[in-house]
Formats: structure tokens, sequence, C-alpha cells
């Protein structure tokens, strides 16, 4: 479906230069002079190259549905990362390279959500939050402010995080998927 390049919007995927590529991020800019336009920073889904452009109101883009499925991650075998579909039992196996950072939080059985163009898997996507064990963190230096002070804390999957200075080794979080980050202590 076509639409106009000002009605972009984060998350969208659009089909340009004859590749398909995700708007990361956006921005409307009126000059002084000259008509509005929206910068666009685009993310192509294939190879994962970065490209910023320009779109006046007048140009148009293909918007383009992607079909999501529900997958369970399975196991890895080198860099191959196996997926079966929930409803028909077929395996998928893909690079681990698609996921990006975001591979290290995936968890034996974790259900996740594939994108599909022309029934071809090209991205995947994790629950946003997920909950990981510290296996190992910093000692609080005296004199810190509670308040501002985060200390560096290692998790059962690799991943270094920034927590809150009464954190240990030992504790469950829950830490954002994509930015990496803490966001509160696990129930």
């Amino acid at each position: 479906m076509k639409i106009s390049g000002v009605d972009i919007r984060p998350g969208n995927i659009i089909e340009y230069e004859n590749g398909l590529w995700r708007a990361v991020k956006i921005q409307h800019t009126q000059p002084g002079k000259g008509g509005a336009y929206m910068q666009v920073e685009l993310k192509n889904l294939i190879d994962g190259r970065k490209n910023n452009v320009r779109f006046r109101s007048a140009e148009t883009v293909e918007k383009v549905r992607l079909d999501t499925r529900e997958y369970q991650y399975l196991f890895a075998e080198g860099d191959m990362l196996t997926f079966m579909d929930k409803e028909n039992f077929e395996q998928v196996s893909l690079s681990s390279d698609m996921l990006g950072d975001a591979a290290a939080f995936l968890q034996d059985g974790m259900d996740v959500m594939l994108e599909l163009y022309e029934e071809k898997p090209i991205s995947v996507q994790l629950p946003d939050q997920v909950e990981a064990e510290i296996v190992e963190a910093d000692a609080v230096v005296k004199g810190q402010t509670a308040s501002s002070s985060y200390k560096p804390a290692i998790l059962d999957n690799g991943v270094r995080v920034m927590v809150p200075p009464h954190i240990g080794a030992g504790t469950r979080i829950i830490v954002d998927v994509y930015n990496q980050e803490y966001v509160k202590k696990a129930e």
C-alpha cells in the first residue's frame, strides 16, 4: 500500500531502493524556507545496513505488510538458531546475526515472533523484557549516593548491565532485551 513520505512511523516496513527497510527513527523537519520533510533512519531487514533518507510529502513509498507467526526457540548449533512453528511444528534455522545483541537473551522454550515476507523469515522479535540472574556484581563503593549511582554486573548469559547498588550476585532481575538495561528486581 502506498503512503506519503511524511506518514512513515517508527516500526513501519517500507520498500525502498529494491530492498525491505524498517523505519527506526523519524524526525519531522520544517525548515524556514522550502517544504517540510521527514528525516527517516532506515535499517535494512536483510543485511542490517543503515541509511538516513529525506522524504518530502509529495513522495510516496510502498508500505509492506509482514506476516507474523509465533515460534518457539529450540536450540543453537554453531551460529544457527533453530525455531519451531507453534501451529504446524515445522522447524526453521536462522543465523544468530538476524537477532543481533538480543540473541544473548534467548532461553530454551522461549516464545518469539517471526516476521515473514513472502513466507521467508526476515526478523525475530523477542519479548521486550526477560528475567535473568546476576552471576557477578561489583561491590558498592563507599560514599556513592544511592540515587544516581549504578554499578556494573554480569548476567548468566554473559551480558553486562548496570544495576542499582543494592543488587548483588545471585539476584534475579528483569532486563530490557533491546536496551540491555536493568528494569526491576524479579518477584
